[in-house]
């Protein structure tokens, strides 16, 4: 036993972790993710009450409850003691991924009409569609309290600086220089330009922009640059080599700040779509991929830097939990909401058969892209090479 508690320390020894506490990882991680699945799941409760669905269960967390209670409704709320996501089941569903019941036909006429399966196409997707754009919606209100409290950079797209020997420098872009639009793209602010460069390093890509009252078009291609943060961790963004002038943050009006917000959230959700392109068709490498070990490590270093980081990662977390269930796959939101849509188009629903293999593929494609993310992030914090390193 000694010898073998030996190894496990030298192990974690050659773990690259920061020096972040291990308890502030467990505690950022549960205050990021257990809101946020807490945020998504209300939208599909909130919305199913109010298309009179009866919500049976609300949890959040998997397995044995741990505690609970049930509302004067009949919903019972819960807390399970796998803290990995949640769920609402809703009168006639089988199980927590909404798989209608066999039998939610023979409830009682009050039931029935209470039911998930028995309501109209719209509302179901209605119900369905809430859950992610809640998220969107949690997200929209943190940014708009940064926006109104902190400010947000409101550089033009002029070019402050430029790197000698940089793709902007060999291209010819020079300081003065107002970038109009990026591949098409209309760029604002001076932080639009970077949102649209940072995750496309060895793309070729337009760039135009205005010199001396004329508009000009030149191709340039961002270099992959390694940096390094605080903590560590290494990663890769495309620059092209420009930098601002003086960053200037201003205040944004209260009325003013959701529309600010959501121009944010939008310019992140074209970001990752984007990326899940550049996954799709071989441009981006599926190590770049991350999953819940990533939240955790990234929840308890931003926990470390203070309240303002972690809720500021939250946002983008939300924003991202938002995006990930709306793709069409089965088992997730956007897979329901491609089957309603079929019902919508032809009348009818999918068969039963089509739908029960659909939700096959959709938790087998589920559980082989956790596998990806889980082995992809346990290799980011420097596991397998201290394995690698023991058994050599």
């Amino acid at each position: 036993m000694p010898h073998r508690a030996r190894r496990r320390s030298n192990l974690w020894t050659n773990v690259n972790m920061s020096d972040v506490p291990f308890w502030l990882y467990v505690v950022a991680f549960l205050l990021v993710l257990g809101p946020l699945v807490f945020v998504h799941e209300y939208g599909h409760y909130i919305v199913g009450r109010w298309c009179g669905v009866k919500a049976e269960t609300f949890s959040i967390g998997f397995g044995r409850r741990i505690v609970g209670w049930r509302d004067r409704r009949g919903t019972e709320w819960k807390i399970g003691w796998l803290p990995l996501g949640g769920y609402v089941q809703f009168a006639g569903d089988r199980d927590a991924v909404s798989q209608p019941d066999a039998e939610w036909q023979n409830l009682p006429d009050a039931e029935r009409l209470q039911s998930f399966p028995a309501q109209p196409v719209w509302k179901r997707a209605l119900i369905v569609a809430a859950g992610p754009f809640t998220n969107f919606i949690f997200a929209i209100l943190i940014l708009a309290g940064f926006a109104a409290l902190s400010g947000v950079p409101t550089n033009p797209p002029v070019v402050g600086s430029v790197i000698a020997g940089s793709a902007a420098d060999e291209a010819g872009l020079r300081p003065g220089d107002r970038i109009v639009a990026v591949d098409g793209r209309s760029m604002d602010r001076f932080m639009d330009i970077p949102m649209a460069v940072a995750h496309r390093p060895g793309e070729t890509m337009d760039i135009r922009f205005a010199r001396g009252g004329s508009e000009q078009t030149i191709r340039l291609t961002p270099r992959a640059v390694k940096e390094q943060d605080r903590f560590g961790n290494v990663f890769e963004r495309g620059l092209i080599g420009i930098g601002p002038g003086e960053v200037v943050f201003e205040k944004v009006p209260l009325l003013e700040a959701p529309l600010v917000a959501t121009r944010q959230t939008g310019q992140i959700i074209r970001q990752t779509w984007e990326v899940l392109g550049q996954l799709l068709t071989g441009n981006r490498s599926i190590k770049d991929m991350s999953g819940l070990v990533k939240i955790a490590q990234v929840s308890g270093e931003a926990a470390s830097l203070g309240a303002q980081q972690l809720v500021f990662l939250a946002a983008l977390i939300s924003i991202n939990l938002g995006f990930i269930n709306l793709l069409p796959l089965p088992m997730l939101d956007g897979g329901h909401l491609l089957f309603y849509g079929y019902e919508a188009l032809r009348r009818r629903p999918a068969s039963l058969e089509v739908q029960e293999w659909a939700f096959r593929f959709g938790f087998a494609a589920i559980v082989t892209l956790m596998l990806v993310v889980t082995f992809n992030d346990l290799a980011s914090i420097g596991v397998w090479d201290g394995i690698a390193r023991l058994i050599g």
